[in-house]
């Protein structure tokens, strides 16, 4: 075999020995693109942030001026840039590089264009299947990333741009990367396992979205208003009640046509994912063996003797 030969082989084959002998045969695995320290301190810190934004209702008292809606431009100007820092993030630290980022490009332009078949009607939201299973497929750092790029490519498609931008990219993140922290599960197990979290996440997703805009669509006079400056456990009781009154079946919309989506797609979409995954080899280390220059080695390389 002449020297170029051998090289490209060895991009997926691992040398043992001396070079007459035969290499191994080897397995290459599909693994989750990695998230460096960097990248999960920014993930953390958007979180938090947008975990209190999300509940400032039960946080803040009557005299901040947030319970008037004055400042709530400053809460979604935030909101949206600590999710571009947080991708910039990621982006700088290496661990997502150039085919990471096309495969983000890709699943993005994908969950754009399946949002609009949904219409806005009942709830149904065909893009949360597709961000389910990317993450799922690339880990939970591709899939926090993967979320939100979705959610604002799809805005910008349909027209969806406002204030409530921010806030359905940070759930929509969060959709995501929990779907890459599930346990590691294969077969029919999989399957089961995401459909039913597809169909928990859509329920919890519309709940959080609910907190955006309670607080100002009732007056302060029904039983299921926001109430500045009450206890945190009756605003608590007064929202949940607003919600299965408000959103009870447009929610139900949403879990019911992710969890069918997941079941009928996930086991040839996930199949497809990894395989790209595989020839992509996301987090490959670059070798240098002398006489031999540098080749890349994907990860997830088993020898068989």
């Amino acid at each position: 075999m002449s020297q170029p030969q051998e090289d490209a082989a060895l991009t997926l084959q691992v040398s043992a020995g001396a070079p007459d002998e035969p290499a191994p045969a080897v397995r290459a695995t599909s693994r989750p693109v990695p998230v460096g320290p960097r990248g999960a301190l920014a993930i953390a810190i958007a979180s938090v942030f947008g975990v209190a934004a999300f509940g400032w209702p039960f946080l803040v008292a009557p005299q901040s001026g947030l319970t008037d809606g004055l400042d709530a431009w400053l809460v979604f100007g935030c909101l949206l840039a600590l999710v571009i820092v947080t991708v910039l993030a990621l982006l700088a630290e290496g661990t997502m590089d150039a085919k990471a980022v096309a495969m983000l490009g890709v699943l993005s332009a994908v969950a754009a264009a399946v949002r609009p078949l949904g219409g806005g009607t009942a709830g149904i939201e065909p893009l949360f299947f597709v961000i389910i299973l990317g993450g799922r497929a690339f880990g939970p750092g591709f899939g926090f990333v993967l979320g939100s790029t979705a959610l604002f490519s799809s805005a910008l498609l349909t027209g969806g741009v406002g204030p409530w931008l921010p806030f359905q990219m940070f759930a929509a993140a969060w959709v995501a990367m929990g779907a890459g922290l599930l346990p590691r599960c294969t077969g029919r197990r999989e399957v089961a396992v995401l459909a039913a979290y597809g169909a928990v996440a859509a329920f919890l997703y519309g709940l959080v979205m609910n907190l955006t805009f309670w607080p100002f669509t009732l007056g302060p006079l029904t039983s299921i208003s926001f109430v500045p400056g009450d206890p945190v456990g009756d605003n608590l009781v007064r929202f949940l009640a607003y919600d299965l009154a408000t959103s009870m079946g447009w929610d139900l919309g949403r879990a019911v046509t992710t969890a069918l989506l997941v079941a009928l797609t996930a086991k040839p979409v996930l199949r497809a994912l990894r395989r790209a995954g595989r020839r992509a080899a996301f987090d490959a280390v670059p070798e240098f063996t002398p006489g031999l220059g540098s080749r890349t080695t994907p990860p997830g390389i088993s020898r068989r003797s």
